[in-house]
C-alpha cells in the first residue's frame, strides 16, 4: 500500500493583526497510506483542526511541506486539483453551506466541475437518499437541525467523488442511530479505497481505524492501532483523553478475574465472553436504591406547545406539534431525542428566543405568549448555550466577550467576574482574554459560550449539545461544574444525543419525537426503557446493553441501577459479594 499524504517538519504559526500568534503546529512528520482510515484525538487546542486544514490546501505550512498524492499544497496551481481529490467536512459544517436549498447545495461542487445536468442531478439524489434528507431537498439549510446539516455537508463532499475525506468531528451533532449509520457509511467508503482521516473526541468511534493519531500540544505524541492506543490507559490521561466505554468495563472485568477478548475488543465479543451467574438464580435481597420522580410546583411549565418555522409559506414545517413539559425548580432536566426532533426549538422557547405560536409558556412566574412580558427580564433569569456556540458571539475577543452580558445589565466588578468564570471552565484568564475569537478550537469556543452564560449567575441553565466538541477531560470537567451548579440550587436543562452523558448528571428525562414529548421520567427508569428509546430513535448506553445480557445470564442486578459504567461494575461486585 503506498502512501497519499506526506508530512515533512510541519509547523504551522497564524498570522492575528498583522503579529504572529502562538505556534499551533510544531514539527509534524506523517505518512499516511492510500485507503486507511486513521482518526485524529487530542485535547481542545492540541492542533487536530488546523493539522487536517494543511491536507486541502486551506492552510499552508510557515516552515515544512505536506504533499497529497504527490501535490505540494503550497503552490498555487495545485489548489485546483487538491480540491477535486480532497473533500472536507468541518467542524461546524454550517460554515460550508452556501446554497439556498438542500439540493443546490450539495449540487454546488459539481456545478464548478462542469458536469452534465443528468449526472449532477444522479449524484444529488443519490447522497440525499444515503443521507436520509431526500425529503428535505428543497428546504432552506439554515432551517435544518444541527446534525441535519452535517448530514448535508457529508453529501455534498461524497457527491463529488473524492479520493480523500476529512472528517473534523463530523458526528458531534447525530443522534445515535444516524451516528452508528454514518460510521457504517464510513466502512463501506474505505472498502471502496477511499481514504478517511477523521478528527473525533468521541474515542467509541475510533475502533475500526487502521491507526490514531494522538496530538498534543501541536505535535504527534503518538501514533498506532487503536489495540495498543487503548492499552495504555494511564498514558492516555496524560494526553488529556480516556480509553473508550467498552474498555473501561473490560477493564472493570478483567479486575473481577474475567477473561476479556482484548486486544481487538468490540461489543459482540464482549457480550459473548460475559459469564453466567454461578452463584444461584435468585433475586438480590439487597433493596436498590432507586430514583424517584417528584414533580414539585415548576419553574418552567410548558403546554400544548405549538412551533412553525416560516408559517404560512411553501416552505412551513413544523417543529413543536403541542410539547407539554414541566420543569422543577432546582433540578437537572434532560431532553433527548432524534435529529430533527424540536429540542433545540423547545430550547429558545425558555429564555424567550421564540415566542410561543400557539400554547402556553411560564417562567417562574413570567408568561412568554404575553407579547407585554420583557425579555430583558426573560433573559435575566434563563440563560441559553446554544447548540453552535459562534452564533450567540458578539465581540472580537474572549475576555471581551464574557464581559458583554455584565456589562448590558449593569453588574459590578465586571474584570473579577470574568475572572472567576473562566477559571471555572477551564480557561486561564491570563492566556484567553485577549485571544480573538476566530483563533480557538471549537472546544475553546463552547467554553466562552459556557462562560458568557455563567458569568450572569442566571438561575436557569439550559445547554443545546453542551459536551459537543469538548475533549474527555474538559467533557468530565463539565459534567462535575453541573454538579456544582446543581447543589448551589440552579436549574439546569441539558439537550444532548448522547444518553450516557445525560446519564452522569441528570435525574429526570424527557424524549422527544416530532415535536412532542412522548416520556418524563427519571432518567433510570426511561434510560433503561427500550421501547421509550426505540420509539424516540435512540439507542441505549453500553452499560445498559451489557447489563440486560448480565440479566439473560441470570445475573441478579437491577438494571435501572446499572445504567452507568461505575454503577454496572458496582453492581456486578455487589451481586459477587453477597
Amino acid at each position: 500500500m503506498s502512501s497519499i499524504i506526506q508530512i515533512e517538519n510541519l509547523h504551522y504559526c497564524p498570522k492575528a493583526n498583522g503579529q504572529d500568534a502562538p505556534e499551533i503546529l510544531r514539527g509534524i512528520d506523517l505518512s499516511i497510506e492510500k485507503g486507511s482510515f486513521v482518526a485524529i484525538i487530542g485535547e481542545n487546542g492540541s492542533g487536530k483542526t488546523t493539522l487536517i486544514k494543511h491536507l486541502n490546501g486551506l492552510l499552508v505550512p510557515t516552515k515544512g511541506k505536506v504533499f497529497v498524492n504527490g501535490l505540494d499544497t503550497r503552490l498555487n496551481e495545485n489548489r485546483a486539483r487538491l480540491q477535486a481529490i480532497v473533500g472536507m467536512v468541518f467542524q461546524n459544517p454550517a460554515d460550508q453551506i452556501v446554497a439556498s436549498t438542500v439540493a443546490e447545495d450539495v449540487a454546488f461542487g459539481l456545478e464548478n466541475l462542469n458536469l452534465p445536468t443528468g449526472e449532477i442531478q444522479k449524484r444529488v439524489s443519490f447522497q440525499l437518499q444515503a443521507a436520509g434528507m431526500l425529503t428535505e431537498a428543497n428546504r432552506p439549510p439554515h432551517l435544518l437541525s444541527g446534525g441535519q446539516i452535517q448530514r448535508v455537508a457529508l453529501a455534498g463532499v461524497l457527491a463529488r467523488n473524492p479520493q480523500v475525506i476529512l472528517l473534523d468531528e463530523p458526528t458531534s451533532m447525530i443522534d445515535t442511530q444516524a451516528r452508528q449509520s454514518f460510521l457504517r457509511t464510513l466502512l463501506r467508503l474505505k472498502q471502496e479505497g477511499l481514504t478517511i482521516i477523521y478528527v473525533t473526541h468521541h474515542l467509541e468511534e475510533t475502533l475500526e481505524a487502521d491507526q490514531i493519531i494522538i496530538m498534543q500540544a501541536g505535535r504527534v505524541a503518538a501514533a498506532e492501532i487503536p489495540a495498543e492506543i487503548y492499552k495504555k490507559s494511564e498514558k492516555l490521561y496524560d494526553y488529556g483523553l480516556e480509553t473508550p466505554e467498552i474498555y473501561q468495563i473490560a477493564e472493570g472485568f478483567q479486575s473481577l478475574g474475567w477473561q476479556v477478548p482484548a486486544p481487538n475488543l468490540r461489543i459482540k465479543a464482549l457480550l459473548d465472553h460475559l459469564p453466567h451467574y454461578s452463584m444461584g438464580c435468585h433475586k438480590s435481597d439487597k433493596q436498590a436504591v432507586k430514583q424517584k420522580y417528584i414533580q414539585h410546583e415548576p419553574i418552567i411549565n410548558i403546554s400544548n406547545l405549538h412551533y412553525t418555522y416560516l408559517s404560512g409559506s411553501p416552505l412551513a414545517k413544523k417543529a413543536l406539534n403541542g410539547a407539554d413539559l414541566a420543569i422543577s425548580p432546582a433540578s437537572v432536566h434532560g431532553i433527548a431525542g432524534a435529529n430533527g426532533s424540536g429540542k433545540s426549538t423547545l430550547l429558545q422557547h425558555f429564555n424567550g428566543l421564540l415566542r410561543p405560536e400557539n400554547g402556553h409558556v411560564r417562567v417562574e412566574k413570567m408568561t412568554l405568549e404575553d407579547p407585554h412580558t420583557p425579555l430583558r427580564k426573560v433573559v435575566q433569569k434563563a440563560g441559553l448555550v446554544f447548540q453552535s456556540p459562534e452564533t450567540q458571539f458578539f465581540e472580537v475577543f474572549v475576555g471581551h466577550e464574557i464581559a458583554y452580558g455584565p456589562k448590558q445589565f449593569g453588574m459590578p466588578d465586571v474584570r473579577e467576574r470574568v475572572r472567576h468564570t473562566m477559571h471555572r471552565v477551564g480557561l486561564d484568564f491570563e492566556t484567553f482574554k485577549d485571544r480573538r475569537l476566530e483563533t480557538l478550537s471549537g472546544g475553546e469556543k463552547r467554553k466562552v459560550a459556557l462562560a458568557s452564560m455563567l458569568v450572569l449567575d442566571q438561575d436557569i441553565l439550559t445547554f443545546d449539545e453542551p459536551t459537543a466538541g469538548l475533549d474527555p477531560k474538559a467533557r468530565n470537567e463539565l459534567i462535575a461544574l453541573f454538579k456544582v451548579l446543581k447543589e448551589n440550587n440552579k436549574t439546569i436543562i441539558i439537550a444532548s444525543h448522547r444518553l450516557e452523558e445525560i446519564a452522569e448528571i441528570s435525574t429526570n428525562l424527557s424524549l422527544m419525537r416530532l415535536g412532542k414529548i412522548t416520556h418524563t421520567g427519571t432518567c433510570s427508569n426511561l434510560i433503561t426503557h427500550p421501547t421509550a428509546l426505540a420509539e424516540a430513535s435512540l439507542s441505549p448506553p453500553l452499560a445498559v446493553t451489557v447489563a440486560r445480557a448480565l440479566i439473560e445470564k441470570n445475573w441478579p442486578i437491577d438494571i435501572e441501577n446499572s445504567y452507568t459504567v461505575s454503577r454496572l461494575l458496582a453492581s456486578i461486585k455487589d451481586c459477587l459479594d453477597e
